[in-house]
């Protein structure tokens, strides 16, 4: 299935590079995300997400295929294993970056992925739905830290052990999702973008040349900060339960009346 998604961050186009290029950086600001390591165009982590009482734990791998930094364009290819066998995820995610005024870049983030096991038994709405939801606390994370931390560089050589970013919370300890994708508002939250957010069959398509930009780094990124297992691990009985009422609703409706119809028949 083919998932696309487009906001805007109020940045230069320059520094948003940069920052998506910076594993360390914004990995963290993903829910549930973890970075274990990477060098050069590859990297490995994990991803625990909570379905009810069901908990999946992705671990897997990610190549940069294509990073080309003159026209802001990176394609990377992902896959990922759950520990319980409770299935697989395979996705190629396609960035785009433009200037969308002085000072904000727009990103549009096209995705091709495939599924299997138990999270295959949702539908491609709600996974389109969720994924809009991640990816808005994604946006909210990242403006925070462009606006509030300084520009890091990335090194051009050597190896270096780094240490991880604890993941970014709202209150409770947990990030607030906010509405569908977009740019975003003078609150931090994140304004509809009309064009994009509709989900559309596709076959994962592309192909691209390595053009490797970032400097090589070490394999170990230990995160010594305590993190909640809200800030790590997304429930989405909050996000899936009311999307399945709303879609149920008109049919509960048209159950009740005909219910009511048939008493009054009766009588």
């Amino acid at each position: 299935m083919k998932l696309e998604h487009a906001f805007v961050v109020p940045a230069p186009i320059g520094e948003v590079w940069d920052a998506f290029n910076d594993l360390e950086r914004v990995v963290p600001c993903f829910p549930g995300a973890t970075l274990d390591s990477y060098e050069g165009d590859a990297f490995t982590g994990s991803c625990k997400v909570k379905l009810g009482p069901v908990s999946l734990l992705y671990t897997g791998t990610g190549t940069f295929v294509e990073r080309n930094a003159a026209d802001h364009h990176a394609v990377i290819d992902a896959k990922g294993k759950d520990k319980r066998g409770n299935g697989t995820a395979t996705a190629r995610v396609t960035t785009k970056l433009t200037e969308a005024g002085p000072g904000s870049t727009r990103v549009t983030v096209d995705t091709d992925l495939t599924i299997t096991g138990r999270p295959a038994q949702f539908g491609r709405g709600l996974i389109q739905d969720v994924s809009t939801k991640l990816l808005n606390q994604f946006t909210t994370c990242l403006k925070s830290k462009l606006t509030t931390e300084p520009t890091t560089s990335t090194e051009s050589v050597g190896s270096t052990d780094v240490g991880g970013a604890a993941t970014p919370q709202g209150p409770g300890g947990a990030a607030t999702p906010q509405g569908p994708g977009g740019s975003p508002t003078s609150d931090g939250s994140a304004t509809p973008d009309p064009s994009l957010g509709r989900g559309s069959p596709s076959d994962a398509k592309g192909s691209s040349s390595a053009q490797p930009d970032a400097g090589k780094h070490g394999d170990a990124l230990p995160d010594d900060s305590p993190q909640p297992e809200d800030a790590v691990a997304l429930d989405l009985v909050g996000t899936v339960l009311p999307l399945l009422a709303r879609r149920a609703a008109p049919y509960l409706i048209g159950a009740t009346l005909a219910l009511i119809l048939r008493r009054l028949i009766r009588h």
